[in-house]
């Protein structure tokens, strides 16, 4: 018989057998189908949302062939993508001196073009008043279609008609067939249809015909100059040749030569050689080599190769199962005349056919599942997808090593079949093997080489030594696991029975328990490591955070339009913020204060106005280290966290920039009473009200004070052109410096945005200084929302406008969503694998079961078993797994901290801080919720009864 004969029976049989155990066969297909369908489905999202260059022409110039534009540079030359431009005369002009241009002469000869035109505008809303950018542009035309597509209703038909994007509609309450008003020219309009950006979904803006906003604006700003004039952009021009080859680079080049920059499809995407490309003939050429594509591939190695362990870990017992049950069968190859290797090609056949199934039903799914979620994927990537990059190369290679993976899970199975006797296999003894006590200590080796590997990476920065290191770690510890599942077994005497037998049973079948265990320990390890360095990114990213305002105010500014003041509209607009957002306490009045004339109404001149600012005293108690002499020296030796305490001290905390939150100027100087350190400061200190009560200032920053004394140097220096003042104050510029008792306010103050000290009314008068009220502040529990932003400005303006709202933000998204996703893709891995082991365990040891039925064991045994089992498997996988997971997450954060230190000592006032946060968050979900979940669910889908079957031999 020839190799491929016996090959051919082989298979034949492992079809059969495959076919004859469908449950089985099921599970073995649904392991290896689901890796492969997750990298289908990643292989095709990933191809997908990085957007072609004709997908990236099409979201600029739509279904023209270019997009026309005037950067007011004269004749240039420019870049074949139209990105990049350069005056042809040596001596560029100004865009003031460059003659406005009429874009449609610059066309080719015949062709048709359509004009967009933006304006920003305040506009009425379901909630109140809103801003937003109202965009002139022929919608319906058919040159549109790419770059704003029609998602529901219709295109306008007329002048009084606009469209919207969902996002514009969904935060202004708004619908189609609702009615907007444009302020200021008070236009009215109908919402007719809702559109969308196919390359920003999140895009909010209003679309109109040209014609039916901006000049019927400036219509209304010539009749009542109580109208501002629309303050509308550039028109651009998207552009169709008469030719239907589109615009060649000789035209491009004509246009050029009138002062137009155009972006034409057709040379993109058939660029001329660089000798016609005078642009480059007189830069050259940039080209960079890419930096990351060497890690990019050892990262994709390695999650290929996890990949490939995962589904062989989960995959192994059921082969090893399927042999046992098979063990007559494969007994009578053998007395047929057949020899180890051809048990041992049976049951590779196994995996084989298995495997190749496997991988076509994972193939195929997973295109399925991304053509169903790709609206989802869409909306999450904030673009659409042009269509679905299917790359047949690499669908085939995620198929290949499907199979080829059901072929290596089905390798040790098919080696220990092959050495057990005919004799054993017939009569169904199984015989007993002492577990390996060399493969512990190899595996504790092995597992502290793979630390010290990853720790090494960590130090040194190299992330390819971090990534072999947690590998060969969790290698290690995959050996040590049957040792760990054979001491649960001794957990279980004090146990009653249900859990004393689980725990048993996967300490006597440890070659079924231990594949499990690791399978949920890679899977877990993963999602922790990606989890913790995450949280540990979004931790860093809160603390470089600046604010402008504290997060948990607002603050209404009042001002005419020329600038003055205007005391008389504050309680209408007050009254407008407490109705509306709901602050937590009493409005807290903020004064500007200044010497001299005032430098933000005269500023035109040099020293046409004064200046006030706090004197910083010298010394090691009011000196920032980090930005005097030395500091560089220092930085040696600062660790990230004594430089972090450092930049956060009142010494150093506004050397690297001062945050000018209410126009205070670099003083940061506001004139305030007690309710703007309980409201703004959040400073309830009783002796900090009675020093503002008594005209002593209160500092935030203590490092401008010296001996409980700041020194505020004013210059008086008055413009002519401030007549009233300057009449008061004849002669040159006098400069005075005033010594002053303050009340210092704790350290922790000193971060307070926009404000360093606050000054009574009072002593801002003994100074000689000029105050006005600049704005109220007032204290809220939460950031405002979108509709109580709209309805705040709508009653403002109501009551007269001239006013506006700032609020308090807080640092961006901590990334909670994909943080919920990496929980489930775990939590899901987690409930497979424990479930698998249960079913396997069930199908391995029904002859125990039907003993406990038939020494008169209760029904529900057989779930709490079940459920037990499960548990077992899931609790032990998750709790090595996170202990695995955190070895990449910390080493790559010690990468990080090593490249902020050294940014740090280049830059002492750059921050070093590297912050590891463990997301107990998910590590809870993960160690508590999924395997009580896997529990119950095995516990649930037990049959409580057993079930009649065949009787062996």
């Amino acid at each position: 018989m020839s190799v491929f004969t016996g090959w051919r029976a082989a298979l034949r049989i492992a079809r059969r057998d495959a076919l004859r155990a469908k449950g089985r066969s099921a599970l073995v297909v649904a392991m290896i189908a689901v890796p492969v369908l997750g990298v289908t489905a990643l292989d095709v999202t990933y191809r997908s949302v990085e957007p072609t260059t004709a997908e990236k022409l099409t979201a600029q110039t739509g279904s023209a062939d270019a997009l026309f534009s005037d950067p007011q540079a004269g004749p240039l030359d420019q870049s074949v993508a139209g990105d990049d431009y350069g005056s042809v005369s040596d001596t560029p002009p100004s865009p003031e001196d460059v003659p406005a241009l009429d874009l449609r002469t610059t066309f080719p000869k015949g062709a048709r073009g359509i004009s967009i035109q933006s304006v920003p505008a305040s506009v009425t809303t379901g909630y109140g008043v809103a801003n937003a950018d109202i965009f002139e542009f022929r919608t319906s035309d058919p040159m549109a279609r790419g770059k704003l597509d029609l998602v529901d209703g219709s295109f306008p038909k007329g002048t009084g008609d606009m469209v919207a994007t969902e996002p514009f509609l969904k935060s202004a309450g708004l619908h189609i067939g609702s009615h907007i008003t444009v302020r200021g020219p008070e236009q009215k309009y109908t919402i007719t249809g809702t559109v969308e950006q196919p390359d920003n979904l999140a895009a909010k803006a209003l679309y109109a015909d040209p014609g039916a906003v901006i000049a019927p604006w400036k219509a209304t700003a010539a009749r009542d100059k109580k109208v501002l004039p629309p303050n509308a952009d550039d028109l651009t021009w998207l552009v169709k040749a008469d030719n239907g080859k589109g615009v060649s680079w000789p035209e491009v080049m004509a246009a050029n030569k009138m002062g137009a920059l155009v972006v034409s499809r057709q040379v993109v995407l058939d660029p001329p050689p660089d000798s016609e490309v005078p642009l480059i003939r007189k830069r050259g050429t940039n080209n960079y080599p890419s930096e990351n594509s060497g890690e990019l591939s050892a990262a994709l190695i390695t999650v290929v190769a996890m990949a490939v362990l995962e589904v062989v870990l989960l995959a192994g017992p059921a082969f090893a199962v399927g042999a046992r049950r098979s063990r007559r069968q494969l007994g009578l190859v053998g007395t047929c005349g057949g020899d180890r290797r051809h048990v041992r090609a049976v049951v590779l056949s196994g995996g084989l056919v298995l495997g190749g199934a496997g991988a076509v039903v994972g193939v195929g799914a997973g295109l399925a599942l991304t053509a169903v979620f790709r609206p989802l994927i869409e909306d999450r990537a904030g673009h659409r997808f042009g269509s679905l990059a299917l790359n047949p190369k690499e669908l085939l290679a995620i198929a290949v090593i499907g199979m080829v993976t059901g072929v290596l899970a089905a390798l040790a199975p098919a080696i220990v079949a092959g050495r057990q006797s005919v004799l054993e296999s017939l009569t169904g003894h199984r015989g007993v093997r002492r577990g390996s006590r060399v493969l512990p200590i190899v595996g504790a080796c092995v597992l502290g080489l793979g630390i010290a590997i990853a720790v090494l990476g960590g130090t040194t920065g190299n992330s390819t030594w971090v990534a072999a290191g947690s590998v060969i770690a969790e290698l290690g510890l995959l050996c040590c696991i049957p040792v760990i599942v054979g001491l649960l077994g001794r957990l279980g005497r004090a146990l009653p029975l249900s859990p004393r037998m689980a725990l048993r049973d996967a300490a006597r079948n440890r070659g079924r328990t231990a594949p499990a265990v690791a399978a949920v320990m890679a899977a877990v390890a993963g999602s922790v490591a990606i989890a913790t360095y995450m949280s540990s990114q979004a931790a860093q990213g809160e603390y470089d955070y600046t604010p402008m305002l504290s997060s948990k105010a607002v603050v209404l500014y009042t001002t005419h339009e020329n600038g003055d003041n205007a005391p008389e509209q504050l309680p209408l607009a007050q009254a407008a913020v407490e109705r509306n957002m709901k602050p937590t306490g009493g409005p807290a009045g903020i004064s500007r204060v200044w010497a001299g004339s005032d430098c933000d109404t005269y500023y035109d001149d040099e020293d046409s106005c004064g200046k006030l600012s706090l004197v910083k005293p010298t010394g090691k108690e009011h000196t920032c280290p980090l930005n005097s002499k030395g500091a560089k020296e220092l930085a040696l030796r600062l660790s990230d966290k004594e430089h972090r305490t450092m930049m956060h001290s009142p010494r150093c905390v506004d050397e690297r920039y001062t945050i000018n939150s209410f126009n205070a100027g670099e003083s940061n100087i506001v004139v305030g009473d007690a309710s703007l350190l309980r409201t703004y400061v959040r400073l309830d200190d009783p002796a900090a009200a009675k020093a503002l009560e008594a005209g002593i200032p209160v500092l935030l920053n203590r490092a401008y004070a010296k001996d409980g004394q700041v020194t505020v140097k004013a210059v008086h220096q008055y413009s002519d052109k401030d007549k009233k003042n300057r009449a008061l104050h004849p002669g040159p510029a006098r400069t005075t410096t005033d010594r002053m008792k303050v009340y210092v306010a704790d350290a922790k103050y000193a971060e307070t945005p926009g404000i360093r000290m606050i000054m009574p009314e009072k002593t801002a008068q003994r100074l000689g200084l000029h105050t006005s009220l600049y704005g109220t502040a007032y204290a809220v529990s939460r950031p405002p929302t979108d509709a109580e932003q709209q309805r705040t400005q709508a009653a403002i303006e109501q009551a007269g406008g001239n006013a506006y709202v700032q609020s308090g933000t807080e640092p961006g998204d901590r990334e909670d969503i994909m943080l919920l996703v990496l929980t489930l893709f775990a939590g899901v891995v987690t409930v497979g694998a424990a479930a698998i082991t249960t079913g396997l365990s069930k199908a391995d040891a029904e002859a125990d079961l039907t003993t406990l039925s038939a020494v008169g064991a209760p029904p529900r045994v057989r779930r709490t078993l079940s459920g037990f089992q499960c548990l077992v498997v899931a609790l032990t996988g998750v709790l090595l797994g996170t202990a695995a997971g955190l070895l990449p997450a910390v080493a790559l954060r010690l990468i990080d901290l090593r490249s902020a230190l050294k940014e740090m000592r280049l830059d002492p006032m750059q921050s070093a801080y590297t912050p590891i946060v463990v997301p107990w968050a998910t590590i809870g979900l993960l160690t508590v919720v999924v395997p009580l979940l896997a529990g119950v669910l095995a516990a649930v889908f037990t049959r409580s009864r057993p079930t009649l079957s065949r009787r062996a031999g």
